[in-house]
């Protein structure tokens, strides 16, 4: 990886997923604010991932809600990193191919 950039922008999303994104607050997003206003949140129903390692925005089995919090949002950014550079390296790849 020779853009200094990308190195930058990586460790600046692992630093506000990990660590800052903690501090976010914890009062219902939007939609779930209208959704109990409107009268139909009770008839909400779970997702079927509910279940997942990463349901909630933590990582089952973490008991320590802040690293919980923190290392789903280490592993989201690192997934999206990981996933982004295969398809950029693939599409590189495909188009030196056909010149």
């Amino acid at each position: 990886m020779k853009n200094p950039l990308v190195l930058v922008g990586l460790a600046l999303s692992l630093v506000i997923a990990g660590g800052i994104s903690f501090y976010a607050s914890s009062q219902p997003d939007g939609f779930e604010k209208s959704a109990g206003e409107i009268g139909f949140l009770d008839t909400a129903e779970d997702s079927p991932l509910a279940g997942s390692p990463l349901a909630e925005y933590g990582v089952a089995g973490v008991e320590n809600e802040r690293l919980s919090g923190g290392l789903a949002g280490v592993i989201g950014v690192a997934s999206t990193a990981a996933i982004s550079f295969g398809i950029f390296y693939a599409l590189r790849r495909f188009n030196k191919s056909k010149s």
